[in-house]
């Protein structure tokens, strides 16, 4: 027997699945992956991945021989649910596989698409904005720390299936689940590298703040550098001291010529010294 419920809806599943397990589901008492002599009870977060601001929806699957039930928070993963549970399947084993194996299907096309947006912002580093590009290598990470967190539970419950402890599973079948938990292996290995690349990616993203920061500091650098001896020209001829040139004809224009020798100067220096 097939059940798709609400939470709310629970208590319809009494006397199929106990009043402990009622009890535990209620209340959030149950691990991603529980075995039993004769049954599998699966809990899990499910991520709308197409959705960035989707917020997750517990899913619990009850799995026995006989029956199988879904039970879906809120209406929308209800819904979804709906559209991947095959009741056409001959085996509850078979409608189990069917539901993870849709619910996956499209996956590997998502993290490829974000890796292409990963590579344009990449590209995007010398000409975006600055803050542009900081808000999105933010949002690369918050969305592949989700990503992460949602393949390590699915990880968590096909090493329970696979194991199959309580033999629930056929051996013909188990062959299925072993192929699936390869995939959502590879599809969190994806997730680790592209969480790699959009680290690179950030320490790009700061180098190039950092050469920016290094070349404004060598401007105000060499602007000191060749204003203090015209400083110092300055604060010297404007102590309160009797100086030769102020009684000489020629003491402005030597001053102006002098200041403008200086700079020359410092700038020939700092020009040859490649330091601008």
């Amino acid at each position: 027997m097939i059940k798709l419920l609400l939470n709310n809806q629970l208590d319809q599943l009494s006397e199929y699945i106990g009043t402990r397990l009622v009890s535990n589901i209620r209340y959030g008492q149950v691990n991603k992956f529980e075995c039993y002599p004769q049954l599998n009870l699966i809990s899990f977060d499910w991520y709308d991945i197409t959705d960035e601001n989707a917020e997750p929806a517990q899913i619990v699957i009850y799995f026995t021989q006989e029956n199988i039930f879904f039970l879906c928070e809120g209406e929308r993963c209800l819904q979804h649910v709906g559209k991947l549970v095959s009741e056409e399947q001959p085996t509850n084993e078979r409608i189990l596989y069917t539901f993870f194996l849709e619910l996956i299907k499209n996956d590997i096309d998502h993290l490829e698409a974000l890796e292409e947006r990963i590579t344009e912002t990449e590209d995007d580093l010398l000409t975006a904005s600055k803050r542009e590009c900081s808000r999105e290598i933010i949002a690369f990470r918050r969305e592949l720390l989700r990503l992460k967190k949602y393949y390590e539970q699915l990880n968590q419950i096909f090493e329970g299936l696979t194991e199959n402890e309580n033999g629930l599973i056929p051996s013909e079948d188990l062959r299925y689940f072993r192929i699936l938990d390869s995939r959502i292996d590879r599809l969190f290995a994806h997730v680790l590298n592209l969480r790699d690349y959009v680290t690179q990616v950030r320490e790009a993203y700061q180098a190039q703040i950092d050469i920016e920061q290094n070349s404004l500091m060598k401007i105000f650098t060499v602007v000191t550098a060749v204003f203090l001896p015209l400083t110092l020209i300055v604060g010297w001829y404007g102590m309160n001291l009797q100086i030769p040139e102020y009684s000489w004809n020629y003491g402005y224009p030597y001053v102006i010529i002098l200041s403008i020798a200086v700079l020359v100067f410092c700038i020939a220096f700092f020009k040859r010294k490649k330091w601008f």
